[in-house]
């Protein structure tokens, strides 16, 4: 008899990955248009919880309404004899997994970003109910985690209890990240690796050091330490890091080689602080991303609850399209927000010298772990609006940047040898861009380039 022969709908791996539409959707949790909403575990007593207890405290999903997003929360509370405070993160980040092995149920990203969708089809079927989904988490993290020996669980949709215990949430989330920094990537020898979310990215793979949290945000050096030791053959893993090839880029050769076996051999190599050449992988959970903007030579970085238009006109969503899917794209760097408060943060580009826009919330959230000087010369959304305005913004405060557009400009090639670029125009399916239709050609315009040729040659096409 399967374990879950009392829920309505299947549970499997084979949901992992499942993806809901909004036109199928019969409701959704959290997601980017609501300011509160958050997932958090709590390491507790054994006397302090009651196994298997599921509260609901605000309306259950028959009272939601139809197609439309809420506020949610999820507390969950554990408890066993190797339980630590350590492991809180990630048995948090096993929400995401589990909640994905439900037929019919999307669950994205983690902590305070948090995005979930019941589809109508398992509606329909009898999924109606967060009693269904606390059986199922409950027993998935005693079947999965045999450490766990008492679960209880809340579900929250009220809004003035979720917004009490987001401010509770985020004081944790804050404690919890402040307890690596001080560390130094070469005071180790072993790093982590996390493929949790290789249903959704299949040649992704975390690599969590010190000073590179886990993209999501959720899971640090300590917490990937916490759950290897408990749960050896789980998704969160030691990595022996090796030789260090380059300790600019961090590329080291342990994770080379893991990279290599675990994306069985689509992704060569690894350098863990730069965003060109060979960057980080992502999945698509990430918290922001940084992008760059050839424009000024520099780059912007965005977070997922940015809701406007970066200074170049794009949106989050459309820079996360061309960052995920287990890809490296130069110029593309999904990141955590922890990671930005690291030394290593894009050390081989240059680190904050080379950091041109932010969101201002972002920036106020970060700019204690920001060097001082950089701080004024950074623009937001409130200080400009296209890249004319950056340039000019960047070019009257001095921003370091504005010292390579000189030096560029010195060193460019004058007089002979100097061409007019022409426009290039190539199909839409030569280039990762989404949302443009097949078939489409696009054309992209060079402004103000110059090629240097030691020798041109013109031969006749006959075939024309």
């Amino acid at each position: 008899m399967s374990m879950f022969e009392d829920i309505p709908v299947d549970v499997g791996i084979i949901y992992e990955g499942e993806r809901i539409r909004g036109r199928d959707m019969q409701v959704e949790l959290g997601g980017p248009r609501e300011d509160y909403k958050f997932e958090l575990v709590q390491a507790r007593g054994m006397d302090e919880i009651e196994d298997g207890r599921i509260t609901i405290i605000g309306k259950d999903i028959p009272e939601l309404e139809e197609g439309k997003n809420t506020t949610f929360g999820l507390l969950i509370e554990v408890a066993g004899k190797e339980i630590e405070k350590d492991l809180e993160g990630v048995i948090e980040r096993r929400i995401h997994e589990y909640c994905n092995f439900i037929e019919g149920f999307m669950h994205l990203n983690q902590r305070y970003d948090i995005q979930m969708r019941l589809s109508m089809k398992s509606y329909q079927k009898g999924f109606n109910s967060f009693n269904h989904m606390g059986t199922v988490l409950s027993r998935l993290y005693k079947t999965e985690m045999s450490f766990i020996e008492k679960i209880q669980l809340t579900f929250m949709t009220d809004p003035e209890v979720i917004k009490e215990w987001y401010g509770k949430a985020m004081e944790i989330y804050e404690a919890r990240d402040a307890r690596a920094r001080g560390m130094n990537d070469d005071d180790v020898e072993v790093f982590y690796g996390c493929s949790l979310c290789q249903s959704f990215a299949p040649t992704h793979l975390c690599v969590i050091t010190p000073q590179r949290y886990a993209n999501c945000g959720a899971i640090s050096w300590f917490d990937g330490r916490a759950t290897a030791k408990v749960d050896p053959k789980g998704p969160v893993f030691e990595i022996l890091k090796g030789d260090c090839i380059d300790p600019l880029t961090g590329e080291y050769e342990g994770v080379d080689q893991v990279i290599r076996e675990k994306s069985l051999g689509e992704i060569e190599k690894v350098q863990l602080y730069t965003a060109f050449g060979y960057p980080h992988t992502s999945c698509g959970c990430f918290e922001g991303c940084a992008f760059f903007i050839p424009e000024v030579d520099g780059y912007g970085v965005v977070h997922r609850n940015y809701k406007g238009e970066t200074v170049n006109g794009l949106s989050f969503v459309t820079i996360s399209d061309l960052t995920a899917g287990g890809r490296q794209v130069d110029g593309f760097h999904g990141l955590s927000i922890e990671y930005m408060r690291s030394p290593k943060f894009l050390a081989a580009d240059g680190g904050w010298d080379r950091v041109v826009w932010m969101p201002e919330e972002i920036k106020e959230r970060i700019k204690n772990y920001m060097p001082p000087e950089i701080i004024p010369k950074i623009a937001t959304e409130n200080t400009v609006s296209s890249l004319d305005e950056l340039r000019t913004f960047l070019t009257e405060k001095g921003h370091p940047i504005v010292e390579t557009w000189i030096e560029a400009a010195v060193e460019a090639p004058k007089g002979v040898g100097e061409l007019a670029v022409p426009t290039l125009e190539m199909p839409a399916s030569a280039l990762p861009i989404q949302g443009i239709p097949a078939g489409m050609g696009i054309r992209i315009i060079l402004k103000n380039a110059k090629i240097k040729a030691e020798k041109m040659i013109i031969k006749v096409d006959k075939g024309r």
